[in-house]
């Protein structure tokens, strides 16, 4: 199946972008072997530590102070691929000022969340294997729930309603699984 890589699939959500095959097998091996070269650390949060290890380029957030760092710049290996993630969100690609590398051992998720407030755009990259990313959104009789698969080397943008009105999650899996993030900065 062809897809244009720059033409969004029709959103389930609002604000919600997605396209399939973004990278090559080749391009996710060598962004896997790159999310492997770095020095990645268990995720935390408030003094938990997660099963997921990540690495922050650009900027970090530390959930344990609750504020926002500097971090080490992306390094170049990311950056093409940044550069054409922010083509597929419609952004400049100097505003996707954040990334953050992640991988998912066994067993390891992602419970419900949005992402912090000081970020805007949201867009993300599956690697390895197949996830499915979970919506929720609290309604007068529970909740409104939608999924969206996420093949491998799958692009999502989450932007508007789905990112202010939604959380999102990843359930636990059998197999390790990466991904990288690129977060842009609330304007002001």
């Amino acid at each position: 199946m062809q897809h244009d890589l720059f033409a969004p699939a029709a959103p389930a959500i609002p604000g919600l972008a997605f396209a399939e095959a973004f990278v090559t097998v080749e391009e996710e091996q060598a962004l896997i072997a790159g999310i492997e070269g770095v020095a990645l650390a268990p995720f935390r949060f408030q003094g938990w530590l997660g099963k997921r290890v990540t690495a922050s380029f650009g900027w970090h957030y530390d959930f344990d102070r609750g504020q926002m760092g500097q971090a080490e710049p992306m390094p170049d290996w990311l950056l093409p691929v940044r550069d054409r993630a922010a083509t597929f969100a419609r952004l400049p690609a100097a505003a996707l000022v954040q990334a953050l590398l992640i991988r998912y051992d066994p067993g390891a998720g992602i419970g419900w969340h949005r992402d912090r407030p000081v970020f805007e755009h949201v867009v993300g990259l599956s690697l390895g294997v197949p996830a499915t990313m979970r919506f929720r959104r609290r309604s007068a009789g529970g909740f409104e729930r939608a999924s969206v698969p996420l093949p491998p080397r799958s692009i999502y943008h989450l932007s508007g309603e789905v990112r202010h009105g939604w959380e999102h999650s990843i359930a636990p899996m059998d197999e390790t699984r990466w991904s990288v993030t690129f977060r842009s900065l609330v304007a002001g």
